[in-house]
Parts: structure tokens; sequence; C-alpha cells
């Protein structure tokens, strides 16, 4: 059966959510689901824009079927040919032999690659091309490593909609609620939004930027992603978030605590600290064990927050890996502009906070550690509390001299 929403007079998503697949890129834990949106015109030319992933192909084709009801498919638009999109297009292709493909040389090749039969099916554009369906005339912008190097984003001219491809989504399926305007976004997407863009398009924060500046020069009206809400209003919110995070701007004045701890003494220090900043006027304060999180958690929040308190034990001479690895993510991610201090344990030979220091200044990008530390020797006792204090000092010291 079809479920499909109405967008404008003539354009209509014909998605899909998936709610049982765990794990994004069959990384990222998605315990609301996800959507898979695609958009269908009804112009002179029926055109459709993007496809989804195979594993909600059947309710899409009946979304499609619906709408056309028994119209020709004329055109596919690909913005974006990663197989969560791309996937059911070949599907697309054999009910509808008469279609045409319109997307990028890179996107031809990859769709090649991935064994599409697309020879004599295929309109290749560049950014500045424009294309009429009728009423409805478009223009493509190259969007590349937004987050793969062959994305379009596409711009329609006579709606002010722009297609914008995996730029401005975010992970959780869609409960009836299409639109931006029919859900309480702080309250219940922004986390999902702030852990999709970082973990999945946080690395290429100057590519970002460099489509922000080309999309501050167009009318948009409405923002038709490829994951999550439809935005029709305040626009300007969203697009703010993208500008701090592809800028890799703090989100929020805070402290964020991650500990890696084995028996519990690390974690202890984390939570007095925690207490201490809070007792001092600190109230943005968040604490995670790094052995518990998910990774995309603590990125998501790393980029949230103006500040990083790192607390790990000593394991085998070296950081402890989990810590490592989030401090690998971050890299990876190229995150930057924060200020971070440093917890360290260690029974017989504490390396940790040497280590870490070592790793923020030398292996990353613009990263401040402040000299005051907390050194313990097996467990937090009475004689380390002063270090704790003044560590809080340091913190909230340093927030006030941030802009």
């Amino acid at each position: 059966m079809h479920s499909v929403r109405k967008i404008t007079e003539d354009l209509y998503w014909v998605g899909a959510n998936d709610r049982r697949l765990a794990l994004f890129e069959n990384i990222h834990p998605i315990p609301r689901g996800v959507s898979y949106n695609s958009y269908l015109l009804l112009d002179k030319k029926t055109v459709l824009f993007d496809a989804v992933d195979w594993a909600v192909c059947r309710q899409f084709l009946e979304n499609i079927e619906f709408l056309l009801n028994g119209r020709e498919l004329d055109y596919i638009v690909v913005n974006h040919m990663e197989p969560d999109h791309g996937a059911s297009l070949e599907e697309i292709l054999l009910r509808y032999p008469n279609a045409k493909i319109i997307s990028s040389e890179k996107a031809f090749l990859f769709m090649r690659q991935f064994g599409f039969s697309i020879d004599g099916r295929i309109e290749q554009v560049k950014e500045g091309d424009t294309f009429s369906f009728g009423k409805h005339e478009v223009t493509f912008i190259a969007a590349p490593m937004v987050h793969w190097p062959e994305v379009l984003v596409t711009f329609d001219k006579t709606n002010g909609v722009l297609f914008s491809a995996d730029a401005f989504g975010s992970f959780g399926a869609l409960d009836g609620k299409l639109f931006d305007d029919e859900v309480n976004f702080d309250r219940d997407w922004i986390d999902d939004a702030r852990r999709y863009y970082t973990n999945i398009v946080g690395k290429y924060g100057p590519q970002v930027q460099a489509l922000l500046k080309k999309a501050a020069g167009i009318p948009i009206k409405i923002i038709c992603p490829l994951h999550g809400p439809v935005w029709r209003t305040n626009l300007g919110y969203f697009l703010d978030k993208y500008d701090k995070w592809s800028r890799y701007e703090p989100e929020e004045k805070g402290v964020l605590i991650v500990y890696a701890s084995m028996y519990g003494n690390t974690e202890s220090a984390a939570n007095a600290l925690a207490a201490a900043l809070v007792e001092k006027g600190v109230k943005n304060v968040s604490v995670y064990d790094v052995s518990n999180t998910h990774v995309s958690y603590l990125i998501s929040e790393t980029f949230r927050y103006s500040h990083v308190v790192l607390a790990s034990v000593t394991y085998n001479l070296g950081i402890y890996p989990p810590m490592h690895n989030y401090l690998m993510d971050m890299k990876a991610l190229n995150l930057q502009n924060r200020t971070f201090a440093i917890v360290e344990n260690g029974s017989w030979a504490c390396k940790s906070g040497t280590l870490m220091r070592d790793f923020l200044e030398n292996q990353m990008k613009k990263m401040t550690v402040l000299d005051e530390k907390v050194t313990l020797n097996s467990s937090l006792k009475e004689e380390n509390l002063p270090d704790v204090e003044a560590l809080a000092d340091s913190l909230i010291e340093s927030m006030k001299e941030k802009k």
C-alpha cells in the first residue's frame, strides 16, 4: 500500500522508513531507525529525485506507481549514488525502461562500478547546467565530498526547492511527520541530526562551507534532504548549525568528560570533577564511559561542547584502547578548535596523560591542552582533591576566555 506526502502542488515525498536496521553503514547505531527520502515531480515530464535503499524498495515502488497512475517515468535525477540511495535504482530502470538518468560524470562511473546497465540512458550534467521538465526548471550545483566525490545538489528555480543529497540530513525514521514544523526538532531530532552530520559528513567541513556559500546565493524556500525531515520553515536554524559544525566551532559552552576506567577508580575522579564543576556554577556538564558508549555518540558530543576532559587509565604503557579509538575517530573526522584537560591514572607507570597530550598537540589541529591536570596513582585520594578543584577552576577560567 502506498504512503506518500505532498510537499508542493506537484512535488511528493515517495520515500520509506527502515526501523529494522540496527547500524547505519554497518557502524553507527540507529535506535530510531532511518528514513530514505526520494521525491517525485509530476510536471509535463515526470521526474524522480534519487532512490532508496534496497531494504525499503517495495514501499518505494508502490509509492511511485500510485502517483504516476499509469504515466511513464521520464527522468531520474541522481544526486548521490551511495547504495543507501542508489541500490534500488536498477529496479526503477527495469520497471521504467524509457526513463533517462540525469547525473554527474563521476556518478555514472560509480553506477557502472556497481554493475548497473545504463548505456543509452544517461544525460550527463555539471555545475551550472539547467534542465526543464515543463513548468519546472532546475539547475545543478556541484557538492563534491559532501560526502562522496560525485555529489550534486539540484535547485528547482520554479518553486525554490533544494534537493540537497546527504546535506541537511538526520538519523531517525519519520513517524508520519515529514516537515520540520511538524516536529519538535530541538527536543526530538537535534541529537540525531548532529550525530548524523558529525560522523557521516564531519570530516569534510571545508567542502560543506563551500556548499553553504553557494546556497547563500540562491533563494531556497524548501530543503529536501535524503534522510530526515524536509525543511520548509526556520531554514536559518539548521543552516546555522551546519555552519558551526562545518567550521568546527563548538555549539555550546560546556564540559564533556569522557573517562576510561577498568575498575572504577578513574571513573570516581571523573565524577568528582563533574561535581566540582557543577558546584562552581557550570551546569552544562556531561559524563560518558568510553567503554560503554558507542564512539558515534562521543564524536557528536565532542562537536557539541567547547571543552573536553579525557580521563584515562594507563594500559600496557599506553592509552586505554577504547580511549585511543575515540581519539583516532576525532582525528579522522578532522575535529578542531577544542580545549582539552587531562586526568591520568597508573599503578606503576602513569603514561596515559603524556600520550594523550602528545596526540592532541601533534596529531590534531588547533587543539588547546590545559596545563592543569590530575594524576592518580591507582585511585582517587584526599590528597588529589585540591588538584581536582584546580582543574575545575582552570576549565572555568578557560571558558570565560573563550568568546
